[in-house]
């Protein structure tokens, strides 16, 4: 009978992974998502993770040999999860920056994101420039928040409150004590659908990138970055796009183009 460290071995030698020896498939890849970011995550009733970005590291766990094990996680409670190697990776629309990249890796991104700007419906807040003198709101260690801290002078907004899930923040603009909110404009629209009296008047282009967050040098995010390229190439991920967003992704996007593994801004300098 072959033993998992003989089998190891064997790989080693042969230069193949464990997940390639019929029979034996690698352990589960950990995965750490915020359970209610729909469409891109949500943990239904039943206790199972749904969305675009489980189906992407489903597929992704299929092609190493592998399945996955997802368990929830506040948003902020993501990073210090992945960064102590109690999960391999996470996903919540997560944005690659140089500052994060400095403690985690990331993927290479597959989809460029935005932010929105969600109000009641009725209010003469309409755009960005309309918080100036509002109370305005956002997720805690989110782009959004790093965001509008680094603008606060320019927009001139009163107050800038910080949340732990987005239902609270959503419910605080629903019952005034919020004028504004902004998050990612994808995630936004789609609670518009489902919470009667929220609008989503304006979107601000941002440029920011969203991919699979990963511990630091992962010994299996090479894998996991040509499983991504090759799910870009062979139409899985635009059929994953269109399941979840309802449109086919654009041509020449992030979503079709394969990259390398994203590096620090400064270290390409």
């Amino acid at each position: 009978m072959i033993t998992r460290r003989i089998a190891l071995g064997l790989a080693t030698a042969l230069g193949l992974s464990l997940a390639a020896l019929p029979g034996l498939a690698a352990d589960p890849l950990k995965v750490g998502s915020y359970p209610a970011n729909p469409p891109w995550e949500t943990k239904t009733e039943s206790g199972k993770f749904e969305g675009f970005e489980v189906d992407i590291v489903t597929e992704i766990a299929k092609r190493l040999g592998t399945t996955v094990a997802i368990e929830g996680y506040d948003f902020t409670a993501l990073f210090p999860a992945t960064a102590s190697r109690r999960i391999d990776m996470a996903i919540s629309s997560l944005t690659i920056t140089d500052e994060r990249l400095g403690s985690q890796s990331f993927t290479q991104p597959y989809i460029e994101g935005a932010l929105g700007l969600a109000t009641r419906t009725g209010s003469d807040v309409a755009k960005v420039a309309d918080i100036k003198g509002r109370t305005v709101g956002t997720v805690a260690t989110t782009f959004a928040e790093k965001w509008l801290t680094e603008r606060k002078d320019e927009l001139g907004f009163k107050e800038l409150k910080t949340y732990t899930t987005t239902a609270n923040m959503l419910t605080d603009i629903l019952t005034g004590r919020l004028d504004a909110a902004l998050n990612d404009v994808v995630g936004l629209r789609y609670a518009a659908t489902q919470m009667k009296g929220l609008d989503v008047p304006d979107e601000i282009i941002t440029g920011e990138r969203f991919a699979i967050m990963m511990t630091k040098d992962h010994p299996q995010l090479a894998a996991v970055n040509e499983a991504i390229s090759a799910m870009k190439t062979d139409g899985t991920m635009a059929a994953i796009f269109q399941t979840w967003f309802g449109v086919e992704p654009a041509a020449g996007s992030l979503t079709l183009t394969p990259l390398p593994v994203p590096v620090p801004t400064s270290a390409t300098n």
